[in-house]
């Protein structure tokens, strides 16, 4: 089982850039495929990006292709969605997600969730 704490959410002007962390609890967070998602309010969440457990495969929603970067650093357990060029559509809580790397980087569904972190881009 592994514990996922997201961090670097805030405010920001839209065309801005924030980078977003998800620390895992230490075990083998290597061997876990993680994504990221997000809610805007009144929305159901939708799949942002993810990444394979030797991060060598990506994907991402149409939405941030291009705009959105996932990364993952596994010597530190940890995690990372680089979002340039926010837009106020952007805005929302996004939330790092692990699932079995077995199952490889997708849009399905995933087993471990974070408690999630704002992002706010105003016009």
């Amino acid at each position: 089982q592994v514990q996922l704490v997201e961090s670097g959410g805030g405010l920001v002007q839209a065309g801005g850039s924030l980078r977003l962390s998800c620390a895992a609890s230490a075990g083998t967070f290597s061997s876990y495929a993680v994504g990221w998602f997000r809610q805007a309010p009144g929305k159901a969440r939708e799949f942002v990006a993810c990444i394979n457990w030797n991060g060598y495969s990506t994907n991402y929603a149409d939405s941030v292709e291009g705009r959105f970067t996932i990364s993952r650093d596994n010597a530190r357990n940890t995690a990372y969605l680089q979002m340039n060029s926010l837009k106020v559509e952007d805005t929302a809580v996004y939330y790092c997600a692990a699932r079995d790397g077995i199952r490889g980087c997708g849009t399905g569904s995933y087993d471990y969730w974070g408690q999630g972190t704002q992002v706010t881009v105003s016009s």
